[in-house]
Parts: C-alpha cells; sequence; structure tokens
C-alpha cells in the first residue's frame, strides 16, 4: 500500500511571537516493511535556519527557527510512503518471555545491546510494582513472550475505555491504570511500563492510522488521526509492534513516523518561543491510499 499523508498543525497567538525554536518529528522513517519515497514540510512563516537529520533513535528530524514577527504559524508535513508488513513471528513459537528478558540484559550482541535501552526508565514511564503486577496474568512461567505480549495488549483492549478527556500526557500511568480510560499514548505508555516492570524492552512509536469511513458515509478530509502503539523486542525475532489500543499487531493500516523511550522522545513539534501570550493549535491529518 502507498500512502500520501498530510498533517497539518496551526498555532494562532494572541501577541506576536518575536523568536521561534522548533523541532519535528514529521517526516516517516524507512526501514523493515516501510519505505518512505517522498514529502517535504513548509511552513508559512519562512524560516531563517532550517536543518535536516537524524536524532539518536534514528528518526528523521527538522530543526527550524523562526525570526519573523508572527501571530500564526502553519506547519504542513507531507509523507509519501510504501508500507510492505513485515509477517510476526508466530506466537506460540517465540522464546519463552524469561528467557527474553535474560537474552536483552546479557546483551551479547549489537541488537539486544542496542535494545536493553529500552527496558530502563524514561520520563513518562517508570518501572513500578504495580504495573508489575499488571503484566504478571499475562506472563506465567515459560509463556512465549510473544503470546503473553498480545495477550497483556488484548487485556488493555478489552478493558479500557478510550477517552480523550480522561488524562493528559501527564497522566501518571498507575491513575490510567484505576481509572481504566485514557486515549491511544496512554495505553502505549501503559503497556511500555508495565513490559520494563517485568524486565522485558519496550519502546514507543508514533504515526498514523488510516481510518476507513462506515459504509455509506463519504470519507472526511484531514479526520484521520496521529497514533501511537508499541514495539516489544523478542529475541531472537527481533522487534515486533502491537496496538493495545485496537488489540491487534499492525499492518497495512499503520505508518510509522518515529520511535523512542515514550511520547517525550518523538513528539511531533516541540520547541521554545519568545513573546505570543494565549495561543490556540488546531492539527489536521490526512493519510490518502493512493495505490495498492
Amino acid at each position: 500500500m502507498i500512502y500520501r499523508i498530510v498533517h497539518e498543525t496551526a498555532y494562532h497567538y494572541r501577541d506576536d511571537v518575536s523568536l521561534s525554536h522548533n523541532l519535528a518529528h514529521l517526516s516517516a522513517r524507512s526501514g523493515a516493511g516501510q519505505t518512505r519515497l517522498g514529502g517535504g514540510l513548509t511552513l508559512s512563516v519562512p524560516a531563517a535556519v532550517t536543518t535536516s537529520l537524524a536524532d539518536y533513535f534514528g528518526n528523521p528530524v527538522t530543526y527550524f527557527t523562526i525570526q519573523e514577527p508572527h501571530r500564526k504559524l502553519r506547519i504542513t508535513a507531507v509523507n509519501e510512503v510504501r508500507v510492505d508488513p513485515v509477517p510476526p513471528p508466530d506466537p506460540s513459537a517465540t522464546t519463552p518471555w524469561e528467557e527474553a528478558r535474560e537474552l536483552t540484559r546479557r546483551g551479547r550482541d549489537p541488537e539486544s545491546l542496542n535494545a536493553y535501552q529500552f527496558a530502563f526508565d524514561s520520563p513518562f514511564v517508570r518501572a513500578d510494582p504495580g504495573l508489575a503486577a499488571f503484566a504478571e496474568p499475562s506472563f506465567p512461567p515459560g509463556c512465549p513472550v510473544l503470546e503473553g505480549v498480545l495477550h497483556l495488549s488484548n487485556r488493555i483492549y478489552t478493558g479500557f475505555v478510550f477517552d480523550p478527556a480522561a488524562t493528559t500526557v501527564a497522566t501518571p500511568l498507575l491513575e490510567v491504570l484505576a481509572l481504566r480510560r485514557g486515549v491511544c499514548q496512554d495505553f502505549a505508555h501503559l503497556m511500555i511500563g508495565s513490559l520494563r516492570s517485568i524486565g522485558l524492552a519496550a519502546r514507543y512509536v508514533s504515526g498514523y492510522l488510516r481510518t476507513i469511513a462506515p459504509p455509506g458515509r463519504p470519507r472526511l478530509i484531514g479526520a484521520d488521526v496521529s497514533h501511537a502503539w508499541v514495539s516489544v523486542y523478542c529475541p531472537p525475532h527481533g522487534w515486533v509492534d502491537v496496538d493495545p489500543t485496537n488489540g491487534l499487531i499492525p499492518g497495512l493500516d499503520h505508518i510509522t513516523l518515529a520511535w523512542g523511550r515514550d511520547y517525550e522522545d518523538v513528539s511531533p513539534i516541540k520547541g521554545v518561543i519568545l513573546g505570543g501570550g494565549r495561543h490556540a493549535l488546531s492539527v489536521s491529518v490526512d493519510v490518502v491510499p493512493i495505490e495498492t
């Protein structure tokens, strides 16, 4: 499947912004199962400085500085991406989860050594006995690691309610666990925290999810969404993506932007400004298949 994704972010400020420094994770990365074919980033206010490079995790990032006073800024990111999902391993044939944990801890090869950094705490995800207790029913002794991961994902999918009003990015994971409500970002963080709390390596994946209009209803332009899911290290098979919000392994409808330890590493746009006062933010995402 080949997609054209248009992601528009608009800022409206009460007062002039005299200086704006920004970092954007808005270029899709290429890798196993996905190839970025083209695209670009455009700004409604010209940037004085623009630099594109890869961050620590290998994600494409764009730094830009705007020095022209402005009260409105529109950032438009376009990506053309080919998605060729890699079939996941047979869950029942994966390594027992205890062995997967030990293989990751030992770090005897470059892949597992790299994966081990995702077993530690990060700004929004910290290991906790309460999260370990939540994970334990999915990981009985000797359970194949991917079977346990999918079981945990399904428990989040069936046991939690998608509620955009229930949480913010700063809501503690134990509060999300108690509320049993949240959004994809919360469910990804909760699953990552639960896995790390029993010693497994898991990373946060940001991207897009193509939505399909109900039968007989027109497709709404800009109504697609940014999305977040989880990738779990399953040696010797490598990383396997799992979407706890939808209770499935991502396929043709998921497009990866970036990955990191948690949302802090891969937020679409972050930066600092001088001035501006109060502001309003709007985001529109459009994911269009252009070839199958």
